[in-house]
């Protein structure tokens, strides 16, 4: 099978033999594949796949079920998919474990389809059951334009709470406006604490969702309302910042994190069950919708990696095979 790999930190097409499934696993035919920013560290040297995980990038994908491993019963051959995996989307064909398979939601393409695992189960996991995310609570979403937050963006409207995000540029914030985000900050010429403190009236918000890490730590702490959850899934700028334990202690703040691929499949299977109850049927209806920035064929996933590097995209950058 035609697939991408990493050769000295570079993403070259290569051949690889058609992967096998275990009694737990499918084998998926890919017609599209998320690219994530933890696919530019692993082919940096920064993320490497968990043991038993294939080597090959990828960690979302939309396809065609061929084959099924032993132990498969609730999934048909030639069904339609998509897949939270641990790598190996980069490729004409990927192993899933079938418990992290899911329907593609009526009316939506592989390629839309493509865009969900990563981001979805990141967010349901760090915004609703870590941080407990209530309606009428004000959701700060840090990179408001990214998957991660265009996905949060709407899921926390759609169960009713405010959102307020940060980005980049005046037309990422416009675009998260159009998503439902309440007010948008650009953080290159807004101090984002003062905007935050202005907008909630000196309250703060009640749940941070944060990407960025390093100078932001101490910020976020200042935009904290009593008895907020602030959730670091990613440290795009650094994993180091000094923290004022002070506040901390006054307003009760809770301090959590989480990263994704090295849980096993029976927590994300659980995520899995709770987006498909909860989060399907909106898919299905148009509450909410992957957000779609460009596509790449597989052959140039290098220069999809240039395009997330360069941050000029709103929402995800998906591969197709």
């Amino acid at each position: 099978m035609r697939a991408i790999e990493i050769v000295a930190g570079a993403l070259k097409p290569t051949e690889r033999p058609l992967p096998q499934t275990s009694a737990d696993q499918v084998l998926i035919k890919v017609a599209a594949a998320g690219i994530n920013r933890p696919d530019v560290l692993q082919r940096k040297g920064l993320y490497p796949a968990p043991i038993g995980a294939s080597d090959i990038p990828g960690l979302e994908i939309a396809g065609t079920i061929v084959a099924l491993g032993a132990n498969i019963e609730h999934i048909k051959l030639g069904d339609s998919v998509c897949a939270l995996v641990t790598g190996g989307g980069y490729a004409e064909y990927c192993l899933a474990a079938a418990a992290l398979c899911l329907p593609i939601p009526q009316g939506l393409s592989f390629i839309q389809a493509a865009a969900i695992p990563e981001t979805f189960f990141t967010v349901w996991s760090n915004v609703f059951d870590r941080a407990q995310l209530l309606p009428d609570e004000t959701l700060l979403i840090h990179g408001g334009s990214s998957g991660i937050g265009t996905t949060a963006i709407q899921l926390a409207k759609a169960f009713d709470a405010s959102v307020i995000v940060t980005a980049g540029s005046d037309a990422k914030c416009n675009a998260c406006i159009e998503l439902g985000a309440n007010a948008a900050i650009n953080y290159k010429n807004q101090d984002f604490v003062e905007e935050i403190n202005h907008l909630t009236g000196h309250q703060g918000v009640n749940v941070i969702l944060d990407m960025i890490g390093g100078g932001y730590f101490p910020r976020n702490l200042q935009c904290m309302d009593y008895d907020a959850r602030l959730v670091q899934i990613a440290i795009q700028n650094g994993a180091k910042a000094e923290i004022n334990l002070l506040p901390v202690m006054l307003k009760r703040l809770t301090i959590t994190g989480s990263t994704l691929r090295a849980r096993d499949d029976a927590f994300k299977a659980e995520i899995a069950q709770k987006l498909h109850k909860n989060v399907w049927p909106l898919l299905a209806t148009g509450k909410i919708k992957p957000i779609i920035d460009s596509t790449f064929a597989l052959d140039d996933a290098a220069k999809a990696h240039e395009f997330i590097e360069s941050s000029r995209h709103i929402g995800k950058i998906i591969l197709t095979v």
